[in-house]
């Protein structure tokens, strides 16, 4: 088993090894030390429904809403995540785009992997932990899809509903 290339910093897990030495560590993907911080004000749209990225966001600092914006409003929260938190691996994992409006719901502080480097270091991760974290990015897409689906159609029924009211 290779050792974890020098970007992954902080070890979280321990996955069985299938050969005959130690198991190996799963770390946490990490940034240069000397990345920039970006800012976000509250109420800033941090990544659009719908917005393929070609960069990953790591959340250091603060709250951030997931659901369906309209109007300049969160209509539908789904959840809220608060940092350290990779915003939108699942994503770019799948090579999809977001599902959900992400925004600050107060000031955050993050940094922007591309999503080629973001990529390259989940390659360097020993094969078993490249297929847990595929296997997770989609098992989070489809509950995320899920929910946005039910939200759609209740918004549907809502309306049936009151077009039969208007009628009668």
């Amino acid at each position: 088993c290779a050792p974890a290339s020098p970007a992954f910093l902080t070890l979280r897990k321990t996955l069985p090894c299938r050969c005959d030495h130690s198991p190996v560590m799963f770390p946490t993907l990490a940034f240069d030390a000397h990345a920039r911080h970006e800012m976000a004000a509250a109420g800033d749209v941090v990544r659009w429904r719908q917005q393929l990225p070609t960069s990953v966001l790591h959340l250091d600092s603060g709250r951030v809403l997931l659901g369906l914006q309209e109007e300049g409003q969160m209509r539908h929260q789904l959840g809220v995540v608060e940092g350290p938190f990779w915003l939108d691996a699942a994503s770019a994992l799948l090579g999809l785009p977001s599902v959900v409006d992400m925004v600050a719901e107060t000031p955050v502080q993050m940094r922007r992997q591309p999503l080629d480097d973001f990529l390259r270091e989940v390659s360097a991760l020993p094969e078993a932990a490249q297929i847990l974290l595929r296997d997770m990015a989609l098992g989070y897409r489809q509950q995320t899809e899920l929910a946005v689906s039910r939200l759609a159609q209740d918004a549907e029924a809502r309306c049936a509903q009151w077009l039969v009211h208007r009628a009668e």
